[in-house]
């Protein structure tokens, strides 16, 4: 893949997705729901399609040639997924359905044998359902305490308040590195470094950043990292845990089944070596082949280059939201730059609802999120039933935003008319 200067990363790539080339009522598609999934290029989708017409096999089972192919492929993904986010070794990265099963995993192996009455876990009011209610359950199973870091005036993690809430009976610390609604970036090396000080492990969900810039689990130390594959134009069914290598040794398997075994007799078994003592059963192998086909597609355009182009992209949208009176906009506002804050807004219009204005936008063929984004806790501390969030990739376009925008006035516009 090669890209020529005179041209913005959007117009470099957009033929490589083919949805992004249709028309939704009668309308061309714009779509701003990248928070909630990406598109997926041709040389992810080739790569999804060559597994099952090509070498279709189970994949560590058989001695025959599709068998190794696919067995080489599947666990090549994993070196792919290990180099991306600078795993130590490859060992380290573990399979999951996606980053909610990759939260369970931890909860269930690590939380269920490590958490004893009265020990506490520190959470956010911004976390993902994903990364709140398996603790839930763990604590009611442990007796844990769960205890939730605020926000900033800013609406921002309120790391004053996370540093009074740590103590030396905080023996868990699981944190969203971006918020899917807020879009502020927390900062998860200072966050995970108070967390170690106290003896406490440290979780971060990557879902909103993998996919948007470079993440370095070294470099911010964390003891679990979990990511979607669906959210880093990867397919969905596949996603990933990262784990500190003695970590995940330390941890008894979640599921029981084939692939995760070393020995198994009739009245005991014993497990595989990292990573599959955590893989049981087959897999989602052309799904994983795939992910490693994002990873490469993502590296060779470069996350920095991603980043950068996602920023400016930022900038204009808020550029061009905060010139609509009747929006109000959540989270951090980006710098000039569009820097800051992930390229997501969740906003309200006024007393017009967002599935209201979900629903006239795709008429103009926009596709924009509106409910509660699986933060319910967020939005009830925020005072909120809904909000609309309109989010973005490299593929999006300053024309796009433009488009949206434009069709965001004539909806307020009509809504103006039933609420005067």
């Amino acid at each position: 893949m090669t890209f020529t200067p005179t041209k913005t990363l959007a117009d470099k790539v957009r033929a490589d997705f083919p949805i992004l080339h249709q028309e939704v009522n009668e309308k061309p598609l714009v779509y701003l729901d990248n928070a909630a999934t990406s598109q997926k290029p041709l040389f992810v989708l080739n790569a999804l399609r060559d597994y099952y017409e090509q070498y279709n096999a189970n994949v560590h089972r058989g001695a025959h040639s599709l068998s190794a192919k696919a067995t080489d492929a599947y666990e090549g993904a994993r070196d792919k997924v290990a180099k991306f986010i600078n795993a130590a070794s490859r060992q380290e990265i573990v399979y999951t359905r996606n980053a909610s099963e990759a939260i369970n995993l931890v909860a269930y192996s690590w939380g269920m044998n490590n958490l004893q009455p009265g020990d506490e876990i520190i959470l956010s009011v911004m976390e993902h359902h994903s990364n709140i209610v398996p603790w839930q359950l763990i604590a009611q199973k442990t007796g844990a305490v769960l205890k939730f870091v605020e926000l900033t005036p800013e609406e921002t993690f309120d790391l004053e308040q996370f540093k009074k809430l740590i103590s030396e009976k905080t023996k868990l610390v699981s944190v969203v590195h971006i918020s899917n609604t807020l879009g502020c970036i927390n900062p998860v090396e200072e966050i995970g470094a108070l967390a170690h000080s106290y003896g406490a492990k440290f979780l971060v969900d990557a879902c909103q950043s993998v996919p948007h810039y470079p993440v370095d689990v070294q470099k911010i130390d964390c003891d679990w990292l979990v990511a979607s594959g669906h959210k880093m134009c990867a397919p969905t069914g596949i996603g990933f845990l990262y784990g500190k290598l003695e970590l995940l040794e330390s941890m008894p398997p979640f599921f029981g089944g084939g692939e995760m075994i070393a020995e198994v007799y009739l009245d005991h078994s014993t497990y595989a070596e990292l990573p599959h003592k955590f893989e049981a059963g087959t897999p989602a192998i052309g799904e994983a082949i795939a992910l490693g086909a994002a990873i490469d597609y993502l590296s060779s355009i470069g996350m920095d280059k991603i980043h950068a182009y996602e920023a400016e992209l930022t900038a204009y949208l808020f550029q061009q939201l905060e010139q609509i009176p009747q929006i109000r906009i959540y989270g951090p506002k980006p710098n000039a730059k569009g820097e800051g804050r992930a390229a997501l807004a969740s906003f309200t219009a006024g007393e017009v609802h967002a599935n209201d204005l979900s629903t006239l936008l795709d008429q103009e063929g926009v596709a924009i999120r509106s409910g509660h984004h699986c933060t319910q806790p967020l939005h009830r501390y925020l005072g909120l039933a809904a909000t609309a969030r309109a989010s973005l990739s490299f593929y999006n376009t300053r024309e796009e935003i433009d488009i949206f925008i434009k069709a965001l006035k004539e909806t307020l516009d009509f809504f103006a008319g039933f609420l005067a």
